[in-house]
């Protein structure tokens, strides 16, 4: 049995539908093992013997649409996918704080970047630190107020088959995955 997640694109815990304990009751369904989400943003972890991440991730879309009727780009990745990502080190000796955002930003497909990294896009508030083949790790500096543009930006670079989590979400779900 191999441990992978689901980092499900666009979860608004606050619909009924998208509810934590429906999106397990979905994965239990399929036949899935050991399934337990982490917060409430489209964190689905599992067990599976299925090796092929595209059938699961077809899986998973299609169940999410048929059962809860809802889309959602579904991108997966196995523990060992994030303890890679954690022995990277992308974001060096800074710290998540109210301050400084570290985001992962993973990608269904492999990354065609038409920049390098670091990579400080003009008057924006953010900046590309690295990228992996199908991640990229952004600082937001959060203290000239408003909200950055990052989200609508990455959208824009990279298509809608992409969602991003905080640096200490990624942590989160290996320790969970680890434990």
């Amino acid at each position: 049995m191999t441990q992978y997640v689901a980092l499900l694109r666009g979860i608004a815990p606050s619909s009924p539908n998208m509810a934590n304990s429906k999106l397990r009751g979905v994965a239990r369904d399929l036949g899935f093992d050991e399934v337990q989400t982490v917060i409430s943003s489209g964190n689905l972890l599992f067990e599976s013997e299925i090796e092929v991440v595209d059938d699961l991730e077809t899986r998973l879309e299609s169940a999410w649409r048929e059962s809860l009727g809802f889309e959602s780009t579904t991108i997966i990745r196995n523990r060992q996918d994030l303890e890679a990502l954690i022995d990277l080190g992308p974001f060096g000796d800074l710290a998540h704080s109210p301050k400084t955002y570290l985001l992962v930003t993973f990608a269904k497909h492999r990354l065609a970047l038409d920049f390098e990294c670091p990579y400080q896009p003009p008057g924006k508030a953010f900046q590309v630190v690295g990228s992996t083949s199908r991640e990229i790790f952004s600082v937001t500096d959060t203290t000239p107020g408003g909200t950055p543009d990052l989200m609508s930006w990455l959208d824009d670079r990279l298509g809608k088959q992409i969602s991003s989590r905080t640096w200490l979400t990624v942590s989160r779900i290996l320790n969970r995955m680890s434990g």
